[in-house]
């Protein structure tokens, strides 16, 4: 009987210390199942916008004409069309330090008068769809700006294995800035999906002209550096694709 009871005391004692034993347990994989955090509010709207054909260019013309009455209400980084990778696009990038801020901002445009009837009731007709996308910038990139007005953009987007950055940030990165030095092409930005499509990170690149990029990936391609870390992030790539863009006459980023 009293081991029985010997027994029993130390099973009681046993599972009363389970719970300290489990929440230390859970911890590692916690931190497993993050990257990087982001240390500020700041997030940037992507905006893709298809167009009636036959509208494109009267689209382009009214948005040159009246877009000052939106960047008076947020900061507009950048403004593209697409020239490969989709046709009759617009893309558009839109900085905002906070959720609380957009919600402000789009309250105040549907209240603008002049915005509604100069543009929204002209434009919204000329559209076929519109899509959107909020994306952080990634812990180690910085919006930079090109070294000179002119050229194109490419705009890379890779649908990553489910995980986050704590799975496959380290390899991507490093094929993101083994791309990223002389010789090779310009890094505007790389940005990380909070709403649409998750593991999705977006890099946006800037060249002389159509031209140079196509040398440049060749000259990539027999660059064993280059190879050797797209070969790593490759492994937790679902797919990709890209668009080339042309910028704007308004679109800040030139």
């Amino acid at each position: 009987m009293l081991n029985l009871r010997n027994t029993f005391v130390r099973s009681a004692c046993f599972l009363r210390r389970a719970p300290a034993a489990t929440a230390v347990d859970k911890q590692p994989q916690a931190r497993l199942s993050t990257g990087p955090q982001q240390q500020h509010g700041i997030f940037y709207e992507f905006r893709t916008y298809c167009i009636h054909p036959e509208q494109n260019a009267a689209f382009l013309k009214l948005t040159n004409e009246k877009i000052h009455l939106r960047t008076a209400h947020s900061e507009l980084v950048g403004y593209w069309t697409v020239e490969y990778g989709g046709l009759n696009q617009v893309f558009h990038i839109w900085k905002y330090d906070s959720y609380s801020q957009r919600a402000a901002v789009r309250a105040a445009l549907a209240q603008d008068p002049m915005w509604m009837s100069d543009y929204i009731s002209k434009a919204s007709p000329m559209l076929t769809s519109q899509d959107n996308e909020v994306t952080y910038l990634v812990p180690w990139s910085r919006l930079q700006k090109p070294p000179k007005e002119g050229g194109v953009y490419e705009l890379v987007t890779f649908q990553m294995r489910p995980g986050g950055p704590a799975v496959w940030g380290k390899a991507f990165q490093a094929s993101m800035t083994s791309h990223d030095a002389p010789g090779y092409g310009n890094l505007v930005g790389v940005f990380h999906n909070e709403f649409g499509l998750l593991n999705r990170v977006h890099a946006l690149w800037w060249y002389e002209s159509a031209d140079q990029r196509a040398t440049i990936r060749h000259k990539a391609h027999t660059d064993a550096r280059v190879v050797a870390s797209v070969r790593e992030s490759v492994a937790f790539l679902q797919s990709q694709q890209n668009k080339l863009m042309f910028p704007c006459n308004f679109s800040p980023l030139k």
